[in-house]
């Protein structure tokens, strides 16, 4: 237990008064303090109490103990939990589902950063052991594999000016971070920065020493790969322009769109300015132009800037200790939009203020579950993975309600929330599911918000991206998350229109569907031959088959027989890639012969690999979540299948990092005799893969999925298969778990508790009980879930 102050004299007082008004005789020297919450403490003492010579270290383990019993959900949670290992979160400052995020930007400028934008493939704004800031960006993506957005760089320096990023950058030292905060110390200019956020805006704190100070706004650097930016000067405190970001993963590189931005400043500058970098020409025009090649500052020139590497400096006379905070208003429909959610959102500023509003907000969402038992760590881990889980989707509205349409960027309007950055391949495993289960309200608008996606552009999103689609990562994912919510009973949205859109991506072969580009292929022969040497194929097909089946349940459910017995058929087209001679899914050529020759290894550490996507056969022959009694039959029965399963595990096959395997564990419970496998294998990924560290998740967040599958697992339950409406059950980490529900959602009921009883050291599933009555097998619908008032489950040894 860790003593993080000293005790007063006022506690010591109260304390003493406690004791005395709770015990009014202590006899023998013994008082048991049963009356403390959660715990039962005895403290032997020496016949009687001498208050004085008792000393503080008594009061201390009262006081701490308090102090731990209140600890809140928000303050468990270590945003620097990702920041490495390819983890791709970062430790930026914003709020639940907000737009903005105010993150540190350490990837550029020095050879003193472990890992540099411009030197690799780099997809994130901050690395935990880079040491060199060039400042904050703002409108930042978490967890994902490709770089974009991380732009509008706002940064501190003193002295004399300079505005080449890789000489005003620093070093910097007593780093911390919160939700919705974030704070260092730049060593090369004694400046203090910190940051935070509210939905649509940022504020950043700037504490400055004595002398010149200055604040640089660069728009030439950033993740994105699109070039351009203009501002202009619209007073002596406020910047309005725009910046060109997108091109996501570069897959579809006409996805690009502006951001717009409002700057304002607490404090008039002293002077202000541009600067431009200088393309170099022939020799004979660099002789004339002193600038060619370098940064070129504009002191007199006050008027509209563009260009594709620009800034801006504003300089103060600072006083020692003097703060100065500037605002940063974004919009994606314009710079008025971007001014209104700034006048609305920080109506008068107030860093403090604004910080502890969103740290607030924060905890009122974590606070969704509360967990009781377990570490201090596992609890870190815990919280931090669900904080990571409710950053993406994020709102795309500005304050008035308008946002840009699908693709023709046409300005509309919505009297809810219309959300944005879905990467629905990622997340339809796990963290759809799991906003069902937590936010149905939230669950509800993203599934209104991907249908009018839909209406405005023809198709519903795969990975769509402030209005734009990329088309990364494969199949037809929005028909998982959608289906998987209406079995779920969340149905407040235009199912007709949803289940038009689903068909169409089915059911076209043309060269217009995008969703599904080689469904011409796949509705003849019910699989995706290879017809280029890497054109994933097989990953493909694996979606499709998966979508299809999720589609047949939502035609069953809506009365459409024939449709959901097409969909059915096609679900089961997998069987045409199992290879007996490898024992794996394996590429199937034009001519309906296997790919010859074969590795079912290949595809290790993003290796090219025919047929399969970012991964090898391995990663994907048992990832049919909806028939694994007809995998089984497969693959010689049960016993083959459980030998070839396990073997995953045990020749190193397996990747958690990797969506289409992270399931792997979990099939063994769909296997009687086999549940203990689930419950000892997920326990040993949890221990030995998720960790309160900046390596602590073990690889690419995916938006929250890798930290969903811990924080869902450590709850004791994991939905295996999107679209049927049913949780496996694992053995979890915390003794209790308290769900709170939205009572409009689950028939009047707001809570449920998951509760551990253990008999023993190991962690083995006993037996589970609801509301006392004993459950056969090893998973729970949906429904009785949420209308649970208790679960229990027992573990012990095997």
């Amino acid at each position: 237990m860790k003593i993080k102050s000293l005790v007063t004299l006022k506690d010591f007082r109260i304390v003493k008064s406690w004791l005395n008004s709770t015990y009014k005789t202590i006899k023998f020297g013994r008082i048991c303090t049963e009356s403390l919450p959660k715990r039962q403490t005895v403290l032997n003492l020496n016949k009687t109490i001498n208050w004085r010579s008792l000393g503080h270290s008594f009061i201390f383990l009262f006081l701490s103990h308090a102090t731990l019993a209140q600890k809140k959900p928000v303050e468990y949670v270590n945003p620097f939990i990702g920041t490495t290992n390819y983890g791709t979160t970062n430790p930026g400052a914003q709020v639940p589902q907000g737009l903005m995020n105010v993150s540190p930007f350490n990837v550029m400028g020095s050879s003193l950063n472990k890992f540099n934008k411009d030197a690799q493939w780099w997809s994130t704004p901050y690395e935990y052991n880079n040491k060199f800031f060039t400042g904050f960006s703002h409108v930042n993506l978490s967890g994902v594999g490709c770089p974009d957005m991380g732009s509008l760089l706002l940064m501190p320096t003193t002295g004399r000016l300079d505005v080449d990023y890789r000489n005003y950058g620093s070093t910097y030292k007593n780093e911390s971070a919160t939700p919705g905060y974030y704070t260092n110390f730049l060593e090369k200019y004694g400046v203090k920065t910190e940051a935070t956020a509210t939905l649509r805006t940022g504020i950043s704190r700037f504490t400055f020493p004595k002398g010149k100070s200055h604040i640089l706004l660069n728009l030439g650097e950033g993740l994105t790969n699109e070039t351009g930016a203009t501002m202009r000067f619209v007073n002596d405190r406020e910047i309005e322009g725009s910046k060109l970001l997108g091109s996501f993963c570069y897959v579809n590189n006409q996805a690009v769109y502006p951001i717009y931005f409002v700057l304002r400043l607490s404090k008039k500058p002293s002077e202000k300015g541009y600067w431009k970098f200088q393309k170099q020409g022939e020799v004979w025009e660099n002789d004339w132009n002193k600038d060619a090649g370098k940064y070129k500052v504009f002191t007199a020139y006050h008027n509209e800037m563009s260009g594709d590497d620009i800034g801006a400096y504003l300089s103060f006379e600072t006083s020692e200790n003097e703060q100065v905070e500037v605002q940063m208003g974004v919009s994606f429909v314009s710079v008025e939009n971007a001014r209104q959610n700034l006048d609305q959102e920080q109506p008068k500023g107030g860093f403090d203020q604004i910080r502890l509003a969103a740290s607030k907000r924060w905890n009122e969402d974590l606070s969704k579950i509360e967990v009781e038992g377990g570490t201090e760590d596992q609890k870190a881990v815990f919280y931090t993975a669900l904080y990571h889980a409710l950053i993406h989707p994020n709102i795309l509205q500005d304050v008035n309600g308008q946002y840009p349409a699908m693709e023709t960027r046409q300005t509309l309007k919505t009297s809810g929330n219309r959300y944005t950055v879905f990467s629905l391949w990622d997340t339809y495993r796990n963290v759809q599911p799991l906003m069902s289960l937590l936010f149905p309200d939230r669950q509800t608008e993203m599934i209104r918000s991907m249908i009018d996606i839909y209406k405005e552009s023809g198709w519903m999103p795969k990975w769509e991206l402030y209005g734009r689609e990329s088309y990364t990562m494969d199949g037809d994912p929005a028909i998982p998350v959608i289906v998987d919510a209406w079995m779920k009973g969340i149905r407040d949205y235009d199912h007709e229109a949803a289940y038009e859109a689903f068909y169409k991506s089915a059911t076209t072969i043309d060269s217009t569907n995008k969703i599904r580009p080689d469904n011409a292929d796949y509705v003849k022969y019910g699989y995706v031959p290879l017809r280029a040497k890497f054109d994933n194929s097989v990953s493909h097909s694996i979606e499709y088959f998966l979508a299809d089946w999720n589609l047949s349940q939502f035609a069953a459910s809506l009365g459409k027989k024939e449709d959901a017995k097409m969909f059915a058929e096609r679900a089961k087209g997998y069987k045409h890639y199992y290879s007996k001679e490898y024992g794996t899914f394996r590429p199937i050529l034009p001519d309906g012969k296997f790919l010859t020759p074969f590795d079912p290894l290949q595809g290790a550490n993003f290796e090219p690999n025919p047929g399969f996507h970012e991964g090898n056969a391995w990663n994907y022959t048992f990832a049919i979540p909806h028939d694994i009694a007809g995998l089984v039959k497969l693959m010689g029965g049960k016993r083959n299948f459980v030998e070839k399963l396990q073997a995953t595990f045990d020749k190193g096959y397996f990747d958690v990092t990797n969506e289409p395997d992270m399931l792997y564990p979990h099939i063994f419970s769909e296997i009687e005799g086999e549940e203990w496998r689930t419950q000892k294998l997920v326990t040993e990924i949890l221990e030995t893969h998720f960790k309160n560290a900046p390596g602590g998740i073990p690889g690419n967040d995916d938006t929250g999925t890798m930290s969903t599958w811990a924080s869902m697992n450590m709850m004791g339950i994991y939905p295996l298969c999107p679209g049927r409406p049913e949780y496996t059950v694992v053995t979890p980490v915390f003794d209790k778990v308290t769900i709170h529900l939205d009572a409009k959602y689950h028939h009047g009921k707001d809570k449920l508790i998951i509760r551990r009883d253990r008999k023993g050291d190991a962690g083995f599933i006993n037996g589970i009980s609801i509301d006392g009555k004993k459950v056969k097998g090893f998973k729970i619908s949906h429904h009785d879930l949420v209308n649970s008032n208790e679960i229990v489950i027992t573990t012990g040894n095997r």
